[in-house]
């Protein structure tokens, strides 16, 4: 588990293309932080949660995805 800070523009979908190379996982993000789950677009230094992905989810990933 670590943390990612957003930039101005974010969202879900983008997050988790970048901390996870696909956008598929933004529920795990979204479970992850309750407190954002309204917004849409964030704004900038809002520190969230990146939980790391379950076994079951990195084994459906292919190779050159697997960090």
């Amino acid at each position: 588990m670590h943390n990612y800070i957003t930039i101005q523009g974010d969202t879900w979908d983008m997050i988790s293309y970048k901390v996870y190379g696909d956008e598929k996982y933004m529920d795990i993000l979204m479970d992850a932080n309750p407190l954002y789950i309204h917004v849409v677009v964030f704004s900038a230094n809002i520190e969230l949660i990146v939980p790391t992905l379950p076994e079951d989810k990195i084994s459906q990933l292919p190779p050159w995805k697997v960090s």
